[in-house]
């Protein structure tokens, strides 16, 4: 790479989550960023902040008078999606690809909303001009699913029938039915087909079912860092998250007031959230077990580094997240199965006929690699169209966002395929 020295694009360590989301006042040991593409490499700031190379975008807003049937048998509607696309459409509508977000990820995905936003959207690194989702190229899209709280409808939003906010009237949402709202707004972008849906985590189920339920609505998906199914594990340390927040008096069984959350329910559970993207060779580069120079080390309350890290990026996720619809996401996940609804998984993914391109990450234990490859194994075995690829990498679930130099170059490559370069 002409001219490009990665040892002076080194940045602080952002605290990256699998949101994507950065906290960019906590500094520690730093972790390298690069992102290639066809010879290209992008600026940082002398702060470490890359510089966005798309302009100002917005946020938009679309409502649908419909009521959707989700998978519990209940109706929801009216809906509201909230949305933002990066590129052009071209004429004959070929190079859409739509973007799914993880957990507690939103919309805004690329650029910046004014120039005095401190940091850009979840995946700048990914998108924009000359970048992976080239956006010279391709028109880019993503919406925030219904059951978050950063503009689609969710538990925060007021229910039509009684004038007040859901909140646990909210009915259970399914990623399937995440799926079928986006279905809705790909229909409002007159987009027949997509050239691909991508994502990490959840957004890696939202591919998948994107695949099986919408077989001619997408040419391809890559699921990144995903599961069929999440693991008892998984699910155990969801269940403590939710502990954390039930036992929070400020819960109030969901009947809170936003400007009065669950604060100390909610870090809690964040926390715990935040442990499972991350890994062990990942907090000893990080942290090790330095203690807090803030405190004395016989101080009874002192911390180390790790205790007052998880401490601050729970804090500042109260600041910006919904605590019902962090709970009613988590159940998403949790109750997250490819085979929901069919006989086997084999009957599951026989629909899945578009070319796939699968990403999974060796040190990640909350979606570890065999998660994967039971998907891949059985789509081998129906004779699927399905490339994968095991990244060796240190930094647990959170690779996809850490090291993605290490798999982006596929990505690339795969999209040149399709587009017939």
């Amino acid at each position: 790479m002409p001219g490009a020295k990665s040892n002076s694009l080194a940045r602080n360590a952002s605290g990256e989550d699998e949101d994507g989301a950065r906290d960019t006042n906590f500094s520690c040991i730093c972790w390298p960023l690069l992102i290639f593409r066809e010879g290209a490499f992008f600026v940082f700031t002398e702060a470490g902040h890359k510089m966005s190379e798309l302009d100002i975008v917005k946020t938009e807003h679309v409502d649908f008078n419909v009521e959707l049937r989700l998978e519990s048998g209940r109706l929801l509607g009216p809906l509201t999606i909230a949305y933002e696309t990066y590129g052009e459409l071209n004429g004959d509508k070929s190079n859409a690809i739509l973007v799914a977000h993880a957990w507690t990820g939103d919309a805004h995905a690329a650029g910046r909303h004014n120039s005095e936003d401190r940091k850009p959207g979840w995946w700048d690194d990914m998108i924009g001009p000359g970048k992976v989702l080239d956006t010279d190229r391709y028109f880019v899209i993503c919406s925030n699913v219904i059951g978050s709280c950063f503009g689609s409808t969710g538990p925060a939003s007021n229910n039509p029938r009684t004038g007040k906010p859901y909140n646990l009237q909210f009915p259970v949402i399914m990623v399937r039915d995440m799926v079928r709202a986006q279905q809705l707004l790909i229909d409002h972008l007159k987009i027949d087909q997509l050239l691909t849906v991508i994502g990490g985590s959840m957004g890696a189920m939202q591919a998948l079912e994107w695949g099986i339920h919408y077989p001619e609505r997408v040419r391809s998906i890559i699921p990144i860092a995903g599961t069929g199914r999440p693991s008892p594990m998984a699910i155990a340390l969801n269940a403590l998250a939710r502990q954390a927040i039930y036992n929070d008096p400020m819960w109030r069984k969901g009947n809170y007031r936003p400007e009065h959350p669950p604060a100390d329910g909610l870090a809690l559970a964040r926390a715990v959230g935040h442990i499972s993207f991350l890994s062990d060779p990942s907090m000893n580069l990080k942290f090790g077990r330095r203690f807090s120079a803030r405190d004395g080390q016989y101080d009874f309350f002192g911390q180390f580094e790790i205790e007052r890290y998880l401490s601050y990026n729970g804090r500042s996720f109260v600041d910006r997240f919904d605590t019902n619809s962090f709970l009613y996401l988590a159940k998403s996940l949790d109750l997250y199965d490819v085979a929901w609804g069919f006989d086997e998984l084999e009957e599951a993914l026989s629909n899945l006929n578009c070319q796939s391109l699968w990403f999974a990450f060796t040190s990640d234990w909350l979606y570890p690699p065999y998660q994967t490859e039971e998907l891949i194994n059985e789509l081998h075995k129906q004779g699927k169209p399905a490339e994968y690829h095991l990244i060796d990498s240190d930094y647990g679930h959170d690779s996809f966002l850490v090291e993605p130099e290490k798999f982006t170059p596929k990505i690339v490559e795969f999209l040149d395929r399709l587009s017939g370069r």
